[in-house]
């Protein structure tokens, strides 16, 4: 057998492990080297030829399932994040994959791939700056690069048949509104569009601000009423910046 032939059925079979949970778990860690903490893979310079779909969803309130079950080892679920990668296809929609030097997996993502569930200042030089972290240990301040931005989410119908475990994680989704409501019921499908607070983190992702972490935003930032509409004033790293709080208009 020649040598290519060898490297090829080795190939093959490095890419086929990493198709499962494990195996993929195994093969990053092994790739992480001198990394420490919660240092990104540099991504960019990975330009893997062979894609592959995996059975993993992030769901529309940053939970993981994976073949239908919730992934509940969060030191998993970060390792992961830390290799997530979003490319437009040929239709201009944004998919998302698990990134490696070898393979790209591709995942669904319901509504953004990251979550973000704590805000804070941080005082740095005399300057003080608003810092999020995320579910999965990103840390971003809001700068000029990382703003917040409000977009329309569609959420996912619930069915009469949904369960009660799945309504509940609907109703405790996140949503701009200061007038936040659940986005549905076992006999009511969840279709009204809800306008969510985004904020970009790394390499394209975007992360959606969760309701504890934007109410706390509320509160260290400035609320005005300015041409009929409540707006919010955020300041970080000597800069100001304004985000519009709508109301519900279900309300």
């Amino acid at each position: 057998m020649s040598d290519s032939s060898v490297s090829n059925e080795n190939n093959d079979k490095e890419n086929n492990g990493l198709k499962s949970l494990d195996g993929l778990s195994q093969y990053l860690k092994a790739q992480a080297g001198t990394r420490e903490g919660r240092a990104i893979p540099p991504l960019e310079k990975w330009h893997p030829t062979n894609i592959e779909d995996i059975d993993i969803v992030i769901k529309a309130n940053g939970e993981w399932w994976h073949e239908g079950t919730l992934m509940t080892r969060q030191s998993l679920v970060s390792l992961f994040a830390s290799i997530l990668w979003t490319e437009k296809n040929s239709a201009g929609d944004a998919e998302f994959y698990l990134k490696t030097p070898v393979q790209m997996l591709r995942i669904r993502v319901e509504d953004a791939p990251l979550l973000i569930n704590d805000v804070g200042v941080v005082v740095e030089e005399g300057v003080n700056w608003l810092e999020f972290t995320t579910t999965t240990g990103d840390v971003v301040r809001l700068d000029k690069d990382h703003t917040i931005t409000l977009q329309e989410y569609q959420p996912v119908a619930v069915s009469a048949a949904a369960t009660d475990s799945a309504n509940t994680n609907f109703a405790n989704a996140d949503f701009t509104s200061l007038d936040y409501k659940s986005i549905g019921s076992a006999t009511t499908p969840a279709a009204q569009p809800q306008v969510r607070p985004y904020m970009t983190v790394r390499n394209n992702l975007t992360a959606l601000i969760g309701r504890n972490a934007f109410y706390h935003l509320t509160e260290l930032g400035e609320l005005s009423e300015q041409a009929g509409e409540t707006v919010l004033t955020l300041h970080s790293g000597g800069d100001s910046y304004t985000v519009a709080v709508l109301t519900d208009p279900a309300a």
